[in-house]
């Protein structure tokens, strides 16, 4: 691909890359392999007439990383359409979306990662709306399909409840990374509830075995890994809708069921037989050196929780799905919570409408576009239609699929909290909780934190 560089096209201090489809070929030749060319042809010809226009587009994705693999996408876009797209990033891409927006200079489409600041910005009538349709489609199309839809709707200028965002490249929280062969050894099965993985737990205590590896350090962010165990926790105790009254306190920090949960990860991160190095080790060890213990001879610990990022961490060579692996959180079998899954993603939506922009949006509603990228690194998908076959290894592909078995997908939700309690006093009063501190009083000291902001 052949990159023209404009600096300052549309928006002050960024600089836009003009894609051209026609200037390279196309990652992979149209026709060829499991992705859904049929799909795009119907795509192409429902948006005929659009050959020469403009489309720009703000997002999150920076060179030398994942926007080369976001233009990989776009260049079919452009193939499909003849649209002539420009996409701009900057180090500090969210700042700068809210600068275009309340100057009126917003790209056509905007993609963040941070549903709390799209609500902001909906909130002040910086966001079009997407209209019943395409919330159908969404609500249809993706799995936990009406979890993507509250992702993507909120309040406009006069209060209404609209649908503003289409979600686009997943993450996913929900995991215990372990040793198949440490596994295998020690005659354990991989657990398929959370009743399971609690017996489990106690199963290797009782074998003389130290069950798990939990790590908050994290510099100034030391204690955030103890907030997504507390949220995987809550949405495997509680309905969705008691998550989401709690990251908007509706439900108070130190209400009972919150409080439950926080022990609930006690249980776990408080006792010295379930954890290596012994609870005074959670808060002082780095989240980065915590899963290594799964790899010492003989093992330090036999899981670990974390996020499908962690093996980024892992010691050089680790083959995945060899000397590591991992399985889904599980699910309760004694409530009726179906199969919650946390993550995180990125949110597509229109910031200055047009034809183009009303395009673009549909076409990530295309398998095509997710497949591209699927089929590289670090995309996951919760679209029904796009092909599991085109992920690019048996890693990435079994995360795809705990995401569409999900019955209801939640956001991170220390993301969605303000900042002060989200990447504040949650994370201190985790640190403070296994440094001794009761579930209460952590909670309420969270509470009061929140209360002061509000």
């Amino acid at each position: 691909m052949k990159l023209k560089y404009l600096a300052g096209a549309l928006f002050a201090g960024a600089a836009l890359t003009a894609i051209s489809a026609n200037a390279q070929e196309l990652m992979y030749p149209k026709g060829e392999g499991p992705y859904s060319w049929d799909a795009l042809e119907e795509f192409a010809a429902n948006h005929s007439g659009l050959e020469g226009q403009k489309l720009t587009i703000w997002g999150p994705w920076r060179e030398g990383g994942d926007q080369e693999m976001f233009e990989s996408v776009l260049a079919y876009f452009e193939d499909a359409t003849g649209i002539d797209v420009e996409y701009g990033s900057s180090e500090n891409y969210e700042q700068q979306a809210q600068i275009d927006a309340a100057a009126g200079s917003s790209a056509n489409v905007t993609i963040l990662p941070q549903p709390g600041l799209l609500a902001d910005m909906a909130s002040k009538g910086y966001l079009v709306p997407l209209g019943e349709d395409m919330q159908a489609r969404v609500e249809s199309e993706h799995a936990a399909g009406s979890s993507f839809v509250s992702l993507g709707t909120y309040a406009d200028e006069d209060g209404n409840e609209t649908f503003y965002a289409i979600p686009y490249k997943s993450d996913l929280k929900s995991l215990v990374w372990y040793s198949p062969d440490n596994f295998a050894d020690a005659g354990y099965d991989v657990p398929e509830t959370y009743e399971d993985l609690k017996a489990l737990t106690e199963q290797m205590v009782a074998d003389g075995n130290t069950p798990w590896c939990i790590g908050l350090g994290s510099g100034g962010a030391t204690g955030w890994p103890a907030t997504d165990w507390v949220e995987d926790i809550m949405l495997r105790m509680y309905p969705a809708e008691d998550y989401d009254a709690w990251v908007s306190n509706e439900l108070k920090f130190n209400d009972p069921k919150v409080v439950a949960a926080i022990e609930e990860f006690g249980w776990f991160a408080k006792d010295d037989d379930k954890v290596a190095g012994g609870t005074a080790a959670v808060g002082t060890t780095d989240f980065r050196e915590s899963p290594l213990g799964l790899f010492s001879v003989p093992p330090q610990c036999f899981m670990h929780h974390q996020a499908s990022f962690i093996p980024s961490f892992f010691p050089e060579g680790t083959e995945l799905g060899v000397d590591a692996d991992f399985f889904y959180f599980p699910s309760s079998s004694e409530k009726d919570l179906g199969n919650p899954v946390l993550g995180a993603g990125t949110l597509a939506t229109i910031t200055n409408d047009s034809d183009t922009a009303r395009a673009f949006i549909d076409f990530l509603m295309n398998p095509i576009s997710n497949e591209i990228w699927m089929s590289q690194s670090g995309f996951l998908s919760t679209m029904k239609a796009a092909s599991t076959d085109t992920y690019a290894n048996d890693t990435l592909k079994g995360e795809g699929e705990i995401l569409l078995n999900a019955t209801t997908f939640r956001f991170d939700g220390s993301d969605l909290m303000p900042a002060a309690v989200g990447a504040g006093s949650f994370w201190t009063g985790m640190v403070d909780f296994v440094g001794g501190e009761s579930a209460q009083e952590v909670a309420d000291q969270i509470q009061t934190s929140w209360d002061a902001i509000q």
